[in-house]
């Protein structure tokens, strides 16, 4: 079975991710299939809509196959990490732009990569079991993929607060926070995609949707903007670390449990990416990304997280106390070139 099935079936194109042992954690060889598909698509008459879905109850897709990523980059190869990254925000572009309705399955984990091939489509569902979640914070990397803007663009200080904390969400959070536009039942999703491809209509979506269970992030909203509103990343930790609350004690825990160098440039680049477009705030991922491996902390987050799983961490700057505004201007300037082009 290859890792990603591409076909036309009636009037829909269908992607399907076809690794679930794995997560359906994407490769780059997914990737690039994503792209063709799309690409041939994009003026066939015969494709009214895109749909995706993947293999499996467990994940639609729980990020991308970062091994290789670590390996080359631990031996000294940073240029295979920065075209993979480069290719990948470029794909994510094409379906925040693309022309047909890019409907997406949003089931089970949806994770970094996964979540820059679904939530950046225009038509994203969730249903039982979905848990969307950023989670880059905890390897050394940000919230990237459009992630940035998805969060930047939460209600008041929502994304600050996922992005930080790698908090995951069920159906509601995600729809609240924007990651997914509709809740559409478990028992109903093969019925909407038989009807998806029988009609082409995107439109069609809203005669299945239900309203899902309540979610967390509303109620807490309120405590969330108080927590989270500090203009840097350690105003924002000095603000947990003296809150008496449950919530307040919950989010410290998380947040102290990231990368600070990750943590202090994401809140930067949510701030900026309140005022940028899809493609801006794609780019200036990428800025981060383009330093990642040499000068910051993704491959001491990969090695304890992935590679010996000891999940302890040895970062370069422990605190964030120890990361300078000269810190988070680096890892944030344009990479040698100019900023990543479309």
């Amino acid at each position: 079975m290859s890792e990603i099935w591409c076909r036309k079936e009636g009037r829909a194109g269908r992607i399907t991710l076809q690794r679930p042992k794995a997560l359906n954690a994407l490769t780059e060889g997914m990737l690039k299939a994503i792209e063709a598909a799309i690409d041939e698509w994009t003026d066939d008459d015969d494709v009214a809509l895109v749909m995706i879905d993947a293999e499996g109850d467990r994940a639609f897709a729980a990020g991308g196959d970062i091994v290789d990523l670590y390996n080359t980059g631990r031996a000294g190869d940073f240029a295979f990490g920065q075209r993979f990254w480069a290719f990948e925000y470029r794909l994510n572009a094409k379906i925040h732009e693309y022309a047909k309705p890019f409907v997406a399955f949003m089931h089970g984990f949806v994770m970094g990569g996964g979540v820059g091939v679904s939530a950046l489509g225009s038509h994203r569902i969730a249903t039982d079991g979905t848990l969307v979640a950023m989670p880059e914070a905890g390897i050394g990397l940000v919230p990237d993929v459009g992630g940035s803007k998805i969060l930047a663009d939460a209600p008041g200080r929502c994304g600050e607060y996922l992005g930080s904390t790698t908090t995951r969400m069920g159906p509601s959070d995600a729809i609240y926070a924007g990651f997914c536009d509709v809740y559409v039942p478990g028992d109903q999703l093969e019925a909407l995609k038989a009807k998806l491809v029988e009609t082409g209509d995107a439109g069609d979506i809203a005669g299945f949707t239900a309203t899902p269970e309540p979610g967390e992030l509303e109620a807490q909203q309120d405590e969330i903007d108080a927590l989270f509103s500090g203009g840097s990343a350690r105003q924002i930790e000095q603000a947990l670390a003296v809150a008496d609350s449950e919530f307040a004690a919950k989010a410290f825990k998380a947040y102290r449990k990231t990368c600070p160098l990750s943590v202090a440039c994401f809140i930067q680049m949510a701030h900026n990416a309140r005022d940028l477009t899809m493609k801006s705030a794609l780019a200036q991922e990428y800025r981060f990304v383009y330093r990642c491996m040499e000068h910051g902390e993704f491959l001491e987050g990969i090695r304890a997280a992935v590679i010996d799983k000891d999940r302890n961490p040895q970062w370069a700057k422990p605190t964030l106390g120890d990361v300078t505004d000269e810190d988070i201007a680096f890892m944030l300037a344009p990479p040698t070139g100019g900023d990543l082009e479309f």
